[in-house]
């Protein structure tokens, strides 16, 4: 309950973030997000509709889809997320009372920053603002591509499409720099900041240089079995989770011990459970 509790107010403050950047920044300069918000901004512009509604019910027929496969939850709280934006958007207007950002690029820099920071509220929440995520999924089961490239697909044809509508190309393209940047911030915001680092090391000195690392770095280190692909010998892999700051002597340690060893580093976004730092700049 407490969980659930918390996640319906970051929601609500994410979809109300939302709000702002559209009302304060994107649309007064006739700059549009990707998705069904794209779409609902340009209905409402072209038939003076008001945005509100037309976010909310461009978005009821994708919440319903969602039903069968994202389970009841997430659609109870994509609901409420979608219904706060669209109320946000219809009052917003009043409470700024048209002091908006007139310079383009300023609005389209600032509007994808202050968007993508709501949306992502949002998506950390277990709910969504937009429907072309659940179509996406759907659509991806059918046909042999990704959900990204269907999302891009569909965003795409919104952002020519609003070319058209707006009759100005300099919109379109701001747009396209408005999703670029709140997609960004939105996997800061899902993802966080402190980016961690998954490192295998292939040596034969993997006692070594696994002590050295539990030592000096006050991490824990796991030993994989392995076997050489040419000479068939087995092999221990050494893993270890690190902050990215502490990469380039992590490497400097390994190679202290063997020269020879082979280092394999991935991204890591979330770490949770087992022992890793948790003070300073670590996770």
């Amino acid at each position: 309950m407490k969980k659930n509790v918390m996640n319906l107010f970051v929601m609500t403050l994410g979809a109300m973030i939302a709000a702002f950047a559209l009302e304060g920044f994107l649309i007064p300069n006739k700059i549009i997000d990707g998705g069904i918000m794209g779409i609902a901004i340009m209905t409402s512009y072209k038939t003076a509709f008001p945005l509100g509604w037309c976010i909310f019910l461009l978005n009821l027929p994708f919440i319903f889809l969602a039903l069968q496969k994202m389970g009841k939850l997430f659609v109870v709280f994509t609901f409420y997320a979608v219904s706060i934006l669209s109320v946000g958007v219809s009052f917003m207007p009043q409470w700024l009372n048209h002091k908006h950002v007139s310079d383009p690029f300023l609005a389209c820099v600032f509007g994808g920053l202050i968007l993508g920071a709501g949306v992502g509220l949002v998506l950390r929440s277990n709910s969504s603002l937009d429907g072309t995520e659940i179509l996406s999924m759907r659509l991806s089961k059918k046909f042999s591509f990704s959900v990204g490239e269907i999302i891009m697909f569909f965003n795409l044809f919104i952002f020519i499409a609003a070319g058209f509508v707006y009759n100005n190309w300099q919109s379109s393209m701001y747009s396209m720099i408005t999703y670029f940047i709140a997609y960004r911030v939105i996997d800061i915001v899902i993802e966080g900041l402190n980016e961690s680092k998954a490192v295998r090391i292939v040596t034969d000195k993997h006692d070594d240089i696994g002590n050295a690392i539990m030592e000096h770095f006050d991490i824990s280190v796991t030993y994989l079995k392995a076997r050489g692909g040419y000479s068939g010998a087995e092999k221990k892999i050494i893993f270890c989770v690190i902050n990215r700051l502490e990469i380039a002597k992590l490497k400097q340690l390994v190679k202290s011990f063997d020269n020879s060893a082979f280092i394999t580093i991935e991204n890591v976004h979330e770490v949770d459970g087992g022992r890793v730092k948790k003070h300073g700049s670590h996770l």
